[in-house]
């Protein structure tokens, strides 16, 4: 089976095959003109819950929630093993033991410049490549499901993974970080200071932000997925990117042109752990993610809409 792009329209055979597989089951068939079966509802196709559960199966969706809470473990044993200074220090990881907040923290500063963007890219990195290594995208489209709504309920489904993964290590490190280390204030190595309740609003501002700002991990992990039929190529071409942009972005020589990088902005959520919140760079990076994720996104669609699914 075969959905080609022919004279600048697309030409499937969905409804056909659609058609064919009620036939074959004795069901009879009753199509419109245009050969779609009567009844059939674009909307209630591949739906939301369906492709949840899918991906919720896979091993790789349970390999990577899982890490999420043996990080927070790992590095309990770790600073038991190690010690920090626990009163004071000159970086977050020298306050990590002083309670649950600075534990949070600390677990986001470790994995925000690496393991999420990974965990993300394999989110979005593996939606459509996957389905085109399995040979099952056409069969997808085959039952039929829309091409763009394919893209859009593969998208959703990967932000929410994408989202609960954030939020499943910053919730488990704070909980692992009360057991082993009691409530505390959330303190900064410059010397301020937030009670316990301001302490988990500026978390949920930094998980906020880290969910807007590498928003452009995901629409770049998304765009080479469609372009590619590779997973593993899709996953390693967007870390890969991340990666370059990091170094990039700390060679002075290049001046202003840093400020198009779109890691230059990622570290900006320590802006919400001084009083009062700095949110010009929190807002430019925020900015600066979205364009990015918009820009990769619409390119994705309109290749996706114009490409040949022969697997």
């Amino acid at each position: 089976m075969t959905i080609s792009h022919e004279g600048g329209q697309r030409h499937d055979h969905s409804a056909d095959a659609a058609a064919r597989a009620m036939a074959s089951l004795g069901a009879p068939v009753a199509a419109t003109e245009s050969g779609i079966p009567n009844g059939f509802r674009a909307g209630r196709t591949l739906t939301i819950r369906v492709e949840l559960m899918r991906q919720l199966r896979r091993r790789r969706t349970q390999l990577s929630l899982g890490f999420m809470i043996l990080l927070p473990l790992i590095l309990l044993v770790a600073f038991s093993v190690g010690g920090t200074q626990g009163g004071g220090g000159t970086s977050y990881v020298d306050l990590a033991t002083s309670g649950a907040a600075n534990f949070a923290m600390v677990a986001l500063f470790f994995s925000a410049s690496f393991l999420v963007i990974v965990v993300i890219s394999l989110f979005f990195g593996d939606t459509i490549a996957s389905e085109a290594s399995w040979s099952s995208l056409r069969y997808l489209l085959a039952m039929p499901v829309p091409r763009m709504r394919l893209l859009r309920q593969k998208i959703l489904v990967a932000g929410m993974l994408s989202i609960a993964s954030l939020v499943l290590l910053t919730v488990t490190a704070y909980i692992v970080g009360l057991i082993a280390y009691g409530t505390g204030p959330l303190s900064t190595p410059i010397g301020d200071g937030f009670d316990t309740w301001s302490g988990i609003e500026r978390i949920a501002l930094v998980v906020g932000y880290l969910t807007i700002q590498l928003s452009w991990v995901a629409g770049l992990a998304f765009l080479l997925s469609v372009v590619t039929d590779a997973p593993l190529g899709a996953v390693g071409g967007a870390v890969l990117v991340s990666i370059l942009s990091q170094i990039l972005d700390q060679i002075d020589a290049l001046q202003s042109v840093r400020l198009w990088l779109p890691t230059h902005y990622g570290t900006a959520w320590t802006g919400a752990l001084v009083d009062p919140i700095r949110w010009d760079n929190m807002v430019r990076g925020a900015f600066s993610g979205l364009v990015y994720a918009i820009i990769f996104v619409t390119v994705a669609a309109l290749r996706f809409r114009r490409k040949d699914i022969t697997s």
